[in-house]
């Protein structure tokens, strides 16, 4: 019986795995797709909008199914829409029209110190060793990343629209695990990420302008590093790849997996987008900046890794992806 139970808990681990790797390759291919529709004369809002909108469109029948979320978990679909779908596209977007793709999600990956201080500093919650360690490295690799012994040679405000996205990827992480130790009644991801996208399309809404949105511009072509892409191909990729498939696995990886394990495979999107900018925008890094961008996964991986397992006294140690309820963890 146990070894039953394990071994169809191995294949749901090993499931969750590959959906959270898939997650990650969806997310990493966001920004190389985007910033030529930027460069091209789209705003990144307006570009933000048209993704999540276009991604609620295609979600909207999951929305209708699960409309009972709207009674039952409200909090959790208006704090997803906000921080998990409007707040970390948005300042993602608005970063990486100023400053490299694989810079601003090199960035972005600090979320491990900002959940850390907030464990320990607002919680009064302690940590453990390998965690803070951890995040020394991360705040270490970011400095070699943007190169602060030359004055900082990216734009500032770039940098901190980039930290934006990484304080919101803390909430889609802690958002996404909500209710899993629900058994029957957790909230269905699918619904969740349905409604999330309607609440992150209505508040974009009222930020983006949408209807000043240069429609013209997807009629033609984006120089990718000297290569025409089409704009509307670019635009159908942001929606059906990065957006909702990223979602979508993204998501259900977490119930799976835990989110200490989920995030620590989601650091490889910086990853693919670091490479990816690389061969198809020309973005290229430093040496510096590659040792840089290597410790800032190394110390969130050790952050993220170094948490303790549901129901553990041990200090908290994860980095982005702890849930940050108080209550005492299902047995």
């Amino acid at each position: 019986m146990h070894t039953s139970e394990s071994s169809e808990a191995g294949r749901g681990k090993g499931f969750g795995l590959g959906l959270a790797l898939v997650s990650a390759l969806a997310f990493g291919g966001s920004g190389v797709a985007a910033k030529p529709l930027i460069e091209a004369g789209l705003d990144p809002l307006h570009v933000v909008w048209l993704r999540v909108a276009g991604a609620a469109l295609v979600m909207l029948p999951l929305a209708v199914r699960h409309r009972a979320l709207l009674r039952s978990r409200p909090a959790l679909l208006a704090g997803f829409g906000l921080l998990g779908v409007a707040g970390v596209q948005a300042f993602y977007f608005a970063s990486i029209s100023r400053i490299p793709v694989g810079v601003a999600l090199l960035v972005e990956y600090l979320a491990p110190a900002l959940v850390l201080g907030w464990v320990r500093f607002v919680q009064r919650r302690p940590v453990t060793r390998a965690a803070a360690l951890g995040v020394v490295l991360a705040v270490g690799g970011l400095a070699c990343v943007v190169e602060v012994w030359s004055g900082l040679s990216f734009d500032a405000l770039g940098l901190l629209l980039a930290l934006g996205a990484a304080c919101c990827q803390v909430g889609y992480f802690v958002l996404s695990d909500q209710g899993s130790d629900s058994g029957e009644q957790a909230p269905d991801p699918l619904g969740v990420i349905a409604y999330g996208l309607l609440v992150g399309t209505a508040v974009l809404t009222a930020v983006a302008h949408p209807w000043t949105i240069d429609f013209s511009v997807l009629a033609h072509s984006a120089d990718m590093n000297g290569t025409p892409v089409a704009a509307g191909l670019l635009l159908g990729w942001i929606v059906l790849v990065a957006t909702v498939v990223a979602y979508v696995t993204g998501v259900v990886s977490v119930r799976r997996l835990s989110p200490a394990i989920a995030g620590v495979v989601a650091c490889l999107e910086a990853v693919v987008a670091t490479v990816l900018a690389w061969v198809l925008l020309g973005e290229h890094l430093s040496a510096p900046q590659i040792v840089g961008g290597a410790v800032v996964l190394l110390g969130a991986f050790i952050a993220q890794s170094s948490t303790p397992a549901k129901g553990s006294v041990e200090p908290i140690a994860t980095g982005g992806v702890e849930r940050l309820s108080t209550r005492e963890p299902a047995a």
